[in-house]
């Protein structure tokens, strides 16, 4: 049977996967939740938008023929993740996730770990600072309970609507980043405090060497749990999964 990978994308890692299908001939397609206005352009055909939960997604891998899942979601993507896992199940076909290993806390940081973005929100509590607030814009209306800070917000779209603090900042731009040009953002609006979500990866990860550089304290938002699964960090890995899927990884 030739392989018809569905890979749930929106990560450089999702990128990557796909276009190292695409030079090896592989057949798939990456979906995208819509949640960013310009998705990368892929190298395999792509969808946007939801598939209605577990029973929709698992229709759609039954229509469209897929023989294999790769969850490539942000790691903060709980609930697409755990429709993947129950989807996969419920269809008989193997899943894996591609995932970026978590950020370690390295010599010289000033975390502060927290399991949610509400537990960030209550550590915010407190005199109005300058905060850059890397949590992306789903969840700028969260943080309205704290509208005594002076917000950064580096965002990949403009806001559709006004945040619901009064004193913020937004910069439109898309990863990766450098060490230098994070410090010099940071020291331009006299940063104080990031509250960032522990995405790991490389893409977004000088916000932290330049937070470390600069001794800034760190709000860190922990992944959310999700259910048991397999998983990869590298799109080759994944190559050489889905020659082995459904023999020697239990599924």
């Amino acid at each position: 049977m030739t392989p018809n990978l569905l890979i749930l994308g929106g990560t450089t890692e999702a990128t990557a996967l796909a276009n190292l299908m695409a030079e090896r001939g592989l057949q798939g397609t990456v979906s995208f939740a819509g949640r960013v206005d310009r998705p990368r352009r892929q190298p395999l055909p792509q969808r946007v938008g939801g598939f209605g939960g577990v029973e929709g997604l698992t229709r759609y891998i039954r229509d469209h023929k897929i023989t294999h899942l790769v969850d490539a979601t942000h790691p903060f993507a709980a609930q697409m993740s755990r429709n993947a896992v129950l989807a996969a199940a419920e269809a008989g076909i193997p899943m894996l996730a591609l995932t970026r290993p978590a950020w370690q806390p390295q010599p010289g940081d000033r975390w502060t770990h927290v399991p949610d973005i509400a537990a960030a929100v209550q550590a915010l509590d407190g005199p109005g600072r300058r905060v850059m607030l890397a949590v992306g814009r789903m969840h700028l209306d969260d943080f309205a309970p704290n509208p005594q800070h002076t917000y950064l917000l580096r965002l990949v779209d403009p806001p559709k609507t006004p945040p619901p603090f009064p004193q913020y900042n937004v910069v439109v731009d898309r990863g990766p980043f450098t060490v230098d040009g994070d410090r010099a953002l940071m020291e331009q609006h006299g940063i104080e405090l990031i509250v960032s979500k522990n995405a790991g990866g490389t893409g977004a990860s000088a916000k932290l060497e330049a937070a470390r550089a600069l001794h800034l304290p760190v709000i860190m938002i922990d992944r959310p749990a999700l259910p048991d699964r397999h998983e990869v960090a590298t799109p080759q890995q994944v190559l050489d999964w889905l020659a082995h899927a459904g023999t020697d990884l239990g599924v």
